[in-house]
């Protein structure tokens, strides 16, 4: 998975430092790639080929919807915990049929979902 970010190095020490991921590559400023389990997220910088314009102009830019989704065994501990590390969230906890999930924002202001599975 790609993320559009502003700053690769902040980018790249939030998903390392909060949830575990390691690197892999780092060519600051422009792009890193880290490595969780099997996800491998690419962070790319607005010094990025990634971020380069289309052809009919557009940028790509950070933000949106589509999200990594995270599985945690206690929502409640993670939030807690990345709420007293400054993490700032878009969404509450809410419940469904599949379990617990709460959306944050990274840095640059990518989705992150974590997801707490029903019955764990």
């Amino acid at each position: 998975m790609r993320y559009l970010v502003d700053d690769v190095a902040t980018a790249l020490a939030f998903y390392t430092t909060h949830f575990g991921f390691t690197p892999i590559t780092t060519f600051l400023p422009a792009f890193a790639d880290v490595r969780r389990g099997n996800l491998r997220l690419l962070l790319s910088g607005p010094d990025s080929s990634a971020a380069r314009p289309m052809p009919d102009g557009r940028r790509p830019q950070a933000g949106g919807w589509n999200r990594i989704h995270l599985i945690v065994a206690d929502i409640d501990t993670e939030v807690a915990r990345l709420r007293a590390d400054g993490v700032g969230f878009r969404s509450d906890v809410i419940s469904g049929p599949g379990g617990r999930q709460i959306v944050l924002d990274d840095p640059a202001g990518n989705p992150v979902e974590l997801f707490e599975p029903a019955g764990s």
